[in-house]
């Protein structure tokens, strides 16, 4: 039905406000004429709103208009004292002021509109340039002004015309050129003085106490590099002195895996999105305990590989960031039924059992393949476990390897 014919229509009530008829202001009313915004019913015919950008108003805006009136108002006053030949009245005096402050309440009032566009623009794109950048451009623009300045000593020997437009060029390109140049290297700069801008800019809960586990793992520096872990990383002594001592173990595979740690730690040290720090405790036999006592001292998360601690930690509501659990949301699912292929490499627990392995490490136990070990078989899964370490894959051979 169209507008014209709903209208024409007899109701007791309108159809928009569900109120009487005659409850409904008109169009020609005084209370419609008084506020003309549009309420929640009366949209535009063509459906579209156009919104005026909001202009510039406020203190500075103002601030920049009344200075200009004073300025323009005086130069106003000035001009009728000077300009006249014979003494003017004060009706005529106050004309020219008049006339100079209406010019300045114009001119101020375009150049504050400009001048507060500059400012938001300019405190916009502060906002959005990290303190570590700010403050490197700060130290450079200092020191290209300096430069500028000991340059520009031999340039006040020429005439005015010509030394004034180079010591200004001279000050605006050095200026330019040594705020650019620190704030793209602001890493580097802070480098040199050993501190790491990233870490100071990330949040105040990224603090991450470290377990032996998680260093020996080594993943732990993968999830640095990728930008999942960052922060500050707390390494306890007692962990710092379980490493030394599986590097000086006996053992060539339990000296292997600490030597790994020590490096993972000296990767760790030299990437630039974390800051590892030493906490000393003195007396410490439990170094597992003392672990999730820090973090709960700290307010921060245990990262570890470790089941058991990774338990303990979180029977006491201390978070813990299981590397083994991220890695395993990161794995393709596998359900039973799903036909793989895998290359079969050792034998199994159980009689005629072969052991392959996925390509994110999940170790799949094949059933009646002992003699395909070294070959590379197509497989059913028939079952899939879920340990606290990760997952473990049941599989039958399949079709033709059957």
């Amino acid at each position: 039905m169209s507008d014209s014919t709903s209208s024409s229509a007899p109701s007791s009530e309108d159809a928009s406000t569900g109120q009487p008829a005659s409850d409904v202001a008109s169009p020609g009313d005084p209370a419609v004429l008084a506020d003309p915004r549009p309420g929640p019913g009366h949209e535009p015919a063509d459906g579209v709103h156009t919104t005026k950008p909001p202009q510039p108003k406020g203190r500075l805006v103002e601030g920049v208009r009344l200075i200009f009136i004073a300025l323009l108002g005086t130069a106003g006053y000035t001009i009728g004292i000077e300009g006249a030949r014979v003494a003017l009245s004060s009706a005529r005096l106050a004309l020219y002021v008049f006339m100079g402050a209406a010019v300045g309440y114009v001119i101020g009032g375009v150049l504050g509109r400009l001048t507060a566009r500059a400012v938001t623009g300019m405190e916009r794109e502060l906002r959005r340039t990290p303190p570590a950048q700010l403050a490197a451009g700060t130290v450079g623009l200092v020191l290209g002004l300096s430069i500028a300045a000991l340059l520009t000593f031999p340039l006040f020997r020429l005439p005015a015309t010509a030394a004034w437009p180079a010591v200004v060029f001279t000050y605006l390109a050095f200026g330019s050129l040594g705020y650019g140049l620190a704030r793209a290297r602001a890493d580097e700069l802070f480098g040199l003085v050993g501190l790491k801008p990233r870490v100071a800019g990330a949040a105040g809960g990224d603090v991450i106490v470290v377990d032996t586990s998680a260093l020996i793992d080594g993943r732990i520096a993968d999830l640095a590099n990728t930008g999942f872990v960052s922060g500050t990383l707390l390494l306890h002594e007692g962990v710092l002195r379980e490493l030394q001592a599986i590097s000086d173990s006996s053992d060539p595979r339990r000296r292997t895996r600490g030597r790994q740690g020590l490096d993972i730690l000296a990767e760790l040290q030299r990437n630039p999105t974390v800051e590892v720090s030493l906490v000393e405790e003195a007396g410490v036999r439990d170094v597992d305990a003392a672990l999730v006592r820090l973090a709960r001292e700290r307010g921060g998360q245990l990262i570890t590989v470790d089941a058991n601690l990774s338990k303990v930690a979180e029977a006491v509501r201390v978070p813990v960031m299981h590397v083994n659990g991220l890695a395993a949301a990161f794995r393709l699912p596998v359900s039973p039924g799903d036909d793989l292929s895998i290359h079969l490499v050792k034998e199994g627990r159980e009689h005629d059992q072969a052991v392959g392995y996925l390509d994110d490490g999940t170790m799949v136990v094949v059933e009646s393949a002992k003699q395909r070990i070294g070959d590379d078989v197509s497989i059913r899964v028939t079952n899939v476990i879920q340990t606290t370490t990760g997952r473990m894959i049941f599989a039958a051979l399949g079709g033709a390897e059957a």
